[in-house]
């Protein structure tokens, strides 16, 4: 059985402040659920004080990026040691801004994912088109080359450790949402390639995410479909209410 996951990617926002009073908004609202695993992305200098304020509730923490050395001589970055030090379970990998503004690669994403699920962390190692690679019907063949790029090396018990997160650039803080229609496509292509990589009881226990626009109003259909386990939620996740009727889709 897939466990519902919905993450809010936190972005560039929320000063500290703010971080942990959006925590404390947040706990009343979800209540006891526990059938759906929730987790908060926020920027790193929050990261210690957001896991303080969300012990205790079955929020979880995850970070927006990691390094792939435990430490050493470069300036600016953060390791998923530090990132577990500082009270994170998960971590996301490859976000198409990342991609897009930082210049990660598949082979990048790789070196990360195998860092940080060697420390213990569980990476939510996103893929996803361009408008111009769906326009051109070159979808399946892009998502195939991140899937096989960022999982090369990763053996059958750390897969077990990664969720592959779809996010549609062309959705991303657009407003668009890919139809339910095309989010389960490309949903059940992803984990046939899994079961093509690995083996059918791994790819039917994986859990693929979608994100792209995700708000109250079409998390049901999105979650209504067989191989669409949860979400990466942007800017409605931003907002306590927003978010805790998006974790509570099911109730």
């Amino acid at each position: 059985m897939r466990i519902p996951l919905i993450v809010g990617n936190w972005k560039l926002f929320k000063t500290l402040s703010e971080a942990t009073g959006l925590i404390n908004e947040l706990k009343p609202l979800i209540g006891e659920i526990r059938d759906v695993e929730i987790v908060v992305a926020p920027v790193f200098t929050a990261i210690s004080s957001v896991s303080a304020a969300a012990a205790g509730s079955p929020i979880r923490v995850a970070a927006q990026d990691c390094y792939w050395e435990p430490e050493g001589a470069f300036t600016g970055e953060v390791s998923p040691q530090l990132l577990k030090d500082a009270g994170c379970s998960h971590v996301i990998i490859g976000h198409s801004e990342r991609r897009q503004y930082f210049a990660e690669t598949d082979a990048t994403v790789n070196r990360k994912t195998q860092a940080a699920v060697a420390a213990g962390l569980t990476v939510l190692m996103c893929v996803g088109e361009t408008l111009v690679q769906r326009e051109a019907d070159a979808t399946f063949t892009v998502l195939e080359a991140q899937v096989r790029g960022g999982l090369e090396g990763i053996s059958d018990d750390l897969l077990r450790h990664i969720v592959i997160a779809y996010e549609p650039v062309w959705a991303i803080g657009t407003g668009k949402t890919a139809t339910v229609e095309q989010a389960q496509e490309v949903h059940a292509f992803i984990r046939n390639l899994l079961a093509r990589l690995y083996s059918q009881s791994e790819a039917d226990t994986t859990r693929i995410v979608y994100g792209g626009s995700v708000k109250p109003e079409n998390v049901a259909g999105l979650m209504s479909q067989p191989d669409i386990d949860g979400a990466l939620v942007g800017g409605a996740s931003l907002k306590a209410d927003s978010f805790a009727k998006i974790v509570g889709f099911h109730v």
